[in-house]
């Protein structure tokens, strides 16, 4: 290893410092200076997986000198180089079962999609089958051409996935399919497809709840563009969460967003103007609460000694705001792991409609959230 690496990995050591207790891969990652993933990858010797030499020695170098301790780590006892290349020297897929599809209209510009495939890919790894998966953009011409080029390729059977929340109109081409089709996160009024969406309105509906078990009345909530069914069901929710417990709905209190964290603070600026303003406010996305935080901040007011916040996707940096971000985990993980289930499940001969799935979104409870104790 080189000096002059060797003085970064000290620095970052010492900026680190030794952690208490059990070393993690946190710990490992914030000393090497990379991603908690190319930790894992490089400890795991996870095959497939292309990194540089030097960046795989400064992980190995890192979790040594913080004295990480894991078996598959113990076992990292040949050169770099070696292991490196019998990760790409490995058996072929001689044990696989099959190859299942999954076509998703956008991929790349939201994180949904991503968690969604790789629920479906670690029960499909399971199961000893693979997934080939495909960018559709719902486009007319090529969504049909990008699925016909799976089918050929011999898939044992399709995911489809949006990523907004939707009723669709089936293509006529996911009809004249002869293998099993399974609808991920959209449904069709036909019920002909097994399908799976999040239970949005359970999750609204819960989130306000949770302000109200705390003692707040008076709470606002942000919403995201009302053309979409995740924003009319998170509302439908809050709205049955006051009636439930007998709190008036007053239209004051609810904003329009964009789910963007600009429109979060724009809209915590309005509720802020109100003659009798809010103590809680529920935002229905995580970046709405960003910009939440940003104007309650910026007006003076603390969370949550004045302010209850709540967010809602637990994105990653849910848990890094502060304080960390009480907020409903958007179940794509668990999506995807039951689409591949469904396939596992007996085909039922002769039914031609199926009950939409829903899964629920669970609370994490963190620190943006105190009991009422008065106006601020």
């Amino acid at each position: 290893m080189s000096e002059t690496m060797d003085r970064t990995i000290g620095k970052r050591r010492k900026a680190a410092a030794r952690p208490k207790g059990r070393v993690t891969m946190t710990d490992i990652a914030r000393a090497a200076g990379c991603s908690q993933a190319t930790v894992s990858f490089v400890l795991n010797n996870s095959p497939g997986i292309r990194l540089s030499q030097q960046t795989r020695e400064r992980v190995i170098e890192a979790a040594r000198a913080l004295g990480y301790s894991a078996p598959a780590f113990s076992a990292l006892k040949q050169p770099v180089a070696a292991f490196e290349a019998a990760a790409f020297d490995g058996p072929a897929f001689d044990g696989l079962d099959g190859v299942i599809g999954f076509a998703v209209d956008q991929l790349a510009t939201s994180p949904e999609a991503v968690v969604a495939i790789e629920g479906a890919r670690q029960a499909s790894w399971n199961a000893g089958n693979v997934l080939l998966v495909a960018q559709t953009m719902g486009d007319a011409v090529m969504e049909p051409r990008a699925i016909s080029a799976l089918t050929r390729r011999g898939i044992s059977a399709l995911i489809y996935m949006t990523i907004f929340t939707r009723e669709i109109t089936a293509p006529d081409f996911l009809y004249g399919l002869d293998i099993p089709v399974i609808l991920l996160n959209c449904y069709t009024s036909d019920y002909a497809f097994p399908a799976v969406v999040p239970s949005e309105i359970a999750g609204g509906q819960n989130s306000t709840r949770h302000l109200i078990s705390h003692g707040h009345r008076r709470i606002a909530t942000i919403t995201g563009e009302p053309w979409m069914q995740a924003a009319q069901d998170r509302l439908k929710g809050y709205r049955r969460a006051l009636a439930t417990a007998d709190i008036p709905f007053d239209p004051e209190l609810v904003v329009e967003g964009d789910w963007s964290a600009s429109a979060g603070y724009a809209a915590t600026v309005k509720l802020l103007t109100l003659k009798d303003r809010p103590t809680a406010i529920f935002c229905q996305n995580d970046r709405t609460a960003i910009g939440c935080y940003e104007a309650l901040k910026e007006a003076g007011l603390h969370i949550p000694a004045d302010f209850s916040v709540v967010g809602y996707d637990d994105e990653e940096i849910a848990r890094h705001l502060f304080p960390p971000l009480t907020t409903s985990i958007l179940p794509h993980m668990a999506m995807g792991q039951w689409a591949i289930e469904q396939l596992e499940a007996p085909a039922q001969v002769g039914r031609a409609r199926y009950p939409i799935t829903k899964l629920e979104c669970p609370l994490v409870e963190r620190e943006s959230v105190a009991t009422f104790k008065g106006a601020p």
